[in-house]
């Protein structure tokens, strides 16, 4: 029996993925649940395990190919009789609600004689996009609501973004930007070049993308640590015992967000159109640094959790992100983000912020070093905190305010929650 392997859906507004490497050539067997590819997507990297036990008799797409999702990548051969489909099982995304009806797509534009072509009625709002084909329309100056989609629910594909460019559809209302100069190297400069991953690709597009949607301000507070640093020694051995995991900084910190996030909401929000929306949910993102980039899973509903319950949830987290192993689910929904530059020594730093959220506390270095504690030189763990903030919603004297609030809770921490 011969078996379609398909590209997974890897979460609701996913809809597409690239391919990064092939764990399997073709002729090799394979056993059900074994890795067979690996993907990267806007949201997540993953192994993709093989739907069942066979033989790889067919790849499809190559690496570095972007793929639509359930389009048939791979087929396999097992002993059994009729040809069928199967998406791996190691999507493990929930499946994703059938998508809202969409008007009939607009028929594909007839190329016009001049340079440019009658553009297509746009879609409707909220139809998604993905960050490869809204960068073909950006360098052509086209803007991608207006291309006729042939995808799933009015989808635009990146066949249909590269057929419309190659039928003349530039439109004039905005001039593509000038592509970054190539740099020439003089004979002898010893250089290596090498392309982005599909992953770095994407953090790129993102960053440019935030930095162009939110108007960035920063904020940093000093914070004496010492209080946490004396704790965090003394429960430790306690924690591994107990919990069998290791007690870090980082549920401190986000226990105290929290609190923070309860008290000022608006830095919990996103904006859509003119509207404020307010996440009743405190979904944490915690950023983890990989040897090939950065991702950040997220805590659901981290405001419910105990310090050992955050402990467990986010060393579990970062060390399956190091593997590959997240879900879907597990990267989206944020609704605001701490990132810890500190940990390799920064004494801060001021980051981008993760769209939609409109803020991201960053966290520095702690290191001791001599303070005025009540009219007296004192030797004390000190750290620096800031939060980058969207200040289209949130104003200089809340995020100072949050801030305020987040390091008096470090600073007086309460100790029976440990």
């Amino acid at each position: 029996m011969r078996v379609d392997v398909v590209m997974p859906q890897m979460g609701e507004s996913i809809a597409e993925g690239t391919i990064t490497r092939w764990m399997k050539q073709i002729g090799d067997t394979v056993g059900r649940d074994e890795p067979l590819f690996e993907i990267s997507t806007d949201k997540v990297d993953a192994e993709i395990p093989s739907p069942v036990a066979g033989r790889l008799v067919e790849i499809k797409n190559g690496v570095g190919e972007t793929v639509p999702v359930n389009q048939v990548v791979a087929i396999l051969e097992t002993d059994a009789g009729a040809s069928v489909s199967a998406t791996p099982a190691a999507s493990a995304a929930p499946t994703p609600a059938p998508a809202p009806k969409q008007a009939p797509a607009a028929a594909a534009p007839v190329a016009a004689k001049g340079p440019a072509t009658e553009p297509a009625a746009p879609r409707g709002e909220g139809t998604f996009v993905s960050p490869v084909v809204r960068k073909i329309a950006s360098e052509h100056g086209i803007d991608p609501e207006r291309v006729p989609g042939t995808g799933a629910g009015g989808r635009v594909t990146k066949k249909d973004i590269l057929d419309f460019v190659a039928k003349g559809g530039v439109t004039a209302a905005t001039a593509a930007p000038a592509p970054a100069p190539s740099i020439t190297f003089a004979p002898g400069m010893r250089v290596e070049r090498q392309p982005m991953s599909a992953m770095r690709k994407k953090i790129a597009e993102h960053m440019i993308e935030s930095r162009r949607i939110s108007a960035h301000v920063n904020s940093v507070f000093e914070v004496d640590m010492t209080r946490v640093v004396k704790m965090r020694e003394k429960y430790k051995a306690v924690y591994e015992q107990r919990h069998g995991t290791k007690l870090t900084m980082t549920p401190f910190f986000v226990k105290v967000a929290c609190d923070g996030l309860r008290a000022w909401p608006v830095i919990n929000a996103s904006v859509e159109g003119n509207d404020i929306v307010y996440k009743k949910d405190l979904n944490i993102g915690v950023a983890v640094a990989l040897d090939w980039g950065l991702i950040v899973p997220v805590v659901k509903n981290a405001d419910e959790l105990s310090i050992a319950g955050l402990t467990k949830k986010i060393n579990d987290l970062a060390e399956r992100a190091r593997g590959k192993k997240l879900l879907p689910d597990e990267v989206q929904g944020g609704t605001f983000t701490i990132t810890n530059p500190g940990i390799f020594g920064g004494v801060f730093g001021l980051p981008i912020i993760s769209q939609p959220q409109v803020a991201i506390m960053g966290i520095g270095g702690i290191e001791k070093r001599p303070v005025v504690v009540d009219d007296a030189i004192a030797i004390r763990s000190m750290m620096y905190l800031s939060m980058s903030y969207d200040h289209r919603v949130v104003d200089g004297a809340v995020a100072d305010q949050f801030l305020a609030m987040v390091k008096k809770g470090l600073q007086e921490f309460d100790e029976s929650l440990l």
